[in-house]
């Protein structure tokens, strides 16, 4: 089986950076939305809040999302945006959950519990993390910016979790270009989950320039609502990979 990087690197090869959020929790929507566009990301990111807030249906569709994407092509990986993290135990049956019954291939994770707390995440080098860094809401910087010594805390996660492992990438958002660019020096050719483009308002041109790797890849830049309620979400997501190609070259 084709593990998560490796996924996720061949649809770097293919020059495919957009990843599409599915936050709506009705399966014929989001069939619809893969439909459209399936072939043009390197990821889907559904958000599990929309369909627990959907309550026991709203799980049956995210599974059921999920299976109809590795069914469409089975080489798409799918981040389950959950922010999970808690003490060893509990992740252990968080993992459990998102890689067996859901099928999800990569997960975001906080790390405020450390290291330690993660290793069953860690331990699934099949599988991905996402682990928080820099947020993309207005509020990220109550602690993400606090000082450590004269270095603000996000840099000091970033540079702990650029030794976590393969499987590891982090999340940055597109709203915080000089601190994507930060992250980026920081953590080398690790994979960055990018949200805040699109309805967030992040500059798809600065978050590009910011964030690709040594190899103009390493990027999963993520759209929700600016794919999925377009009137035409193939095209919304064409261009959007379009904005990233020209800022590439």
């Amino acid at each position: 089986m084709t593990s998560f990087l490796d996924k996720l690197k061949n649809k770097w090869q293919e020059e495919k950076f957009v990843c599409v959020g599915l936050d709506q929790s009705g399966f014929e929507a989001n069939q619809s939305v893969i439909d459209q566009t399936f072939d043009l990301v390197c990821a889907y990111k559904p958000n599990s809040a929309f369909y627990e807030a959907a309550g026991v249906e709203g799980l049956k569709n995210l599974k059921k999302t999920i299976q109809y994407i590795h069914e469409k092509d089975p080489q798409i990986p799918i981040i389950l945006d959950a922010k999970k993290g808690d003490i060893g135990n509990t992740n252990e049956e968080y993992a459990k959950a998102v890689f067996g019954d859901l099928g999800a291939d990569a997960l975001t994770v906080h790390p405020y519990l450390g290291k330690e707390s993660l290793q069953p995440f860690l331990t699934r080098v099949d599988k991905g993390i996402f682990v928080l860094v820099k947020t993309s809401n207005p509020g990220a910087g109550e602690f993400q910016d606090l000082k450590i010594g004269d270095r603000p805390l996000y840099q000091i996660v970033a540079e702990h979790v650029k030794d976590w492992g393969e499987n590891v990438g982090v999340v940055v958002g597109a709203t915080y270009p000089e601190e994507l660019k930060k992250v980026r020096e920081i953590v080398g050719d690790m994979p960055i989950l990018i949200p805040g483009v699109g309805a967030q308002g992040g500059d798809v041109a600065e978050t590009v320039e910011a964030g690709k790797d040594s190899n103009g890849q390493g990027m999963i830049i993520s759209s929700s609502r600016g794919i999925i309620f377009s009137d035409n979400p193939r095209e919304a997501t064409f261009d959007l990979s379009k904005q990233i190609q020209e800022a590439l070259k």
